[in-house]
């Protein structure tokens, strides 16, 4: 049987069991290897190289330059996954030459770390593979807002923003709150981050969606059992290079003056600023800076992101998975649900990851959510977001 050694990978010490777990890896090594078509991609990148080696290749130097382009992207692309691919071949003939040169427990110790070690790059593969969208290498917002349940659903969204921004404080990100809206009782009512780091938007695109919590309530006097949603909607950082038309006539622009945590000044003016798109009915907002006209700057630019995201979800057609979506903030469409009574349970509803340590997870401890998120968005096995029952 398989010995767990610490936490990093488990010893092996019977032979049969451990040829199964082999053979298991490589069929599912070979069906991603084959789902993202390596051989196809083995077959471009030798016609590009005997492109490239005929004497009249530099005359269009344009073309040139873009099929060596194209080239550098398949080699970054196949490489590791050709390598990978040796060594899953041959580790079955590996198992009995390395037990009979080192002795069985020797030979098991190596044989567990080596194929420990080819499981965590194939895992790496897989992130990569998630990583690899067009705007995963951008900077991220964030927005958070509360849904169905008044003062339940706003103290849920400051949970949920102090989840994220612990999270963020973990991964070493830069945040910058570009807004923030005090609820009356407790809570917020919407909170919007620009999250600056490497794969900000990456890492954060399998968050987007509407979190449901359960617990007793603590405005109840009763002491009854409360579920309450809040949204979180990440979008891109967009630069000037990407283009997106909004006309002046489909905006309603209001000011305000703005609150929470800034210092004295920007509650003396009418500085913030909310936009709303009236064909789309998104509403961004932005209050950090002193200037109206920053804070409008901030806002177009926050819903150029959000514009482009609706685009994008139709032009995929994916629109129960995409960040652009326009969802009810209820019941029926949850992606994650956090229990705390009458059990302790936080589950993705789209990969099925879940824990028990519902402390953890509120402070900041996502990873294991994010990174399954990615790897079965590489994989091709997210399921769409689920009503399970209350319970």
């Amino acid at each position: 049987m398989a010995e767990q050694k610490g936490t990093d990978y488990y010893q092996y010490r019977n032979r049969h069991e451990l040829e199964k777990d082999a053979r298991e890896f490589q069929e599912l090594f070979l069906k991603r290897w084959n789902k993202n078509r390596i051989d196809a991609l083995r077959v471009e990148l030798s016609d590009m190289e005997n492109r490239m080696s005929q004497p009249d290749f530099w005359d269009d130097a344009d073309q040139a330059r873009e099929i060596s382009r194209q080239k550098s992207a398949l080699e970054k692309k196949t490489e590791p996954w050709v390598e990978l691919r040796r060594e899953v071949d041959d580790f079955g003939d590996l198992i009995a030459l390395t037990i009979d040169e080192l002795g069985e427990e020797e030979g098991f110790a190596s044989l567990s770390k080596d194929f420990a070690r080819m499981k965590e790059q194939f895992d790496g593969l897989q992130l990569s593979e998630a990583l690899l969208g067009e705007d995963d290498g951008r900077n991220a917002l964030v927005t958070i807002s509360s849904g169905a349940g008044g003062t339940e659903s706003q103290d849920w969204a400051q949970m949920l923003y102090r989840m994220y921004t612990r999270w963020f404080e973990k991964r070493g990100y830069d945040v910058e709150t570009l807004d923030f809206q005090e609820a009356d009782e407790a809570g917020i009512k919407s909170a919007s981050l620009l999250v600056k780091g490497e794969n900000a938007f990456g890492y954060l695109k399998g968050e987007n969606g509407v979190h449901r919590l359960v617990r007793i309530s603590p405005f109840d006097s009763n002491k009854r059992r409360h579920t309450s949603f809040a949204s979180v909607h990440i979008s891109p950082e967009l630069d000037d290079s990407v283009n997106v038309l909004i006309e002046e006539k489909d905006l309603r622009v209001d000011t305000y003056r703005a609150s929470g945590a800034g210092g004295q000044h920007v509650n003396k003016t009418d500085s913030a600023i909310r936009i709303t798109h009236i064909p789309t009915g998104i509403v961004v907002q932005c209050q950090n800076e002193r200037s109206q006209h920053k804070n409008r700057d901030r806002a177009m630019k926050m819903l150029k992101a959000r514009l482009y995201e609706v685009e994008k979800a139709k032009k995929e057609a994916e629109a129960e998975s995409k960040a652009g979506e326009k969802k009810d903030v209820a019941w029926g469409s949850q992606i994650r649900s956090y229990v705390m009574h009458p059990y302790k349970m936080v589950k993705d509803l789209r990969t099925g990851e879940q824990t028990s340590d519902v402390e953890s997870v509120m402070n900041g401890d996502l990873d294991p959510f994010v990174i399954s998120y990615l790897k079965n968005l590489s994989a091709g096995t997210l399921k769409k977001g689920a009503v399970e029952d209350e319970d």
